[in-house]
């Protein structure tokens, strides 16, 4: 395997409603929020994992298509 693989595979997400919420996460010692960006109903962004990008937190309900499967954020709903 090669050592400078950090997780070239990619993840789909497609927004369910508006203003669903994407943050990338730094690697390091410290992890810190270092891109954000906000889908509306019915958009899709592909994301990847790079040497600086550790983790992605998802806000809001999203459809998230990986090789492991389909995965669904349901967010938060207000009543």
């Amino acid at each position: 395997m090669n050592q400078d693989y950090v997780g070239e595979d990619y993840i789909v997400i497609k927004a369910l409603e508006n203003g669903v919420t994407i943050i990338g996460l730094t690697r390091g010692q410290d992890t810190k929020f270092h891109h954000t960006e906000k889908l509306d109903k019915g958009e899709v962004m592909i994301v990847q994992f790079t040497a600086h990008t550790s983790a992605v937190k998802i806000r809001g309900s999203a459809e998230i298509m990986h090789r492991f499967g389909t995965t669904m954020g349901e967010g938060t709903k207000k009543q």
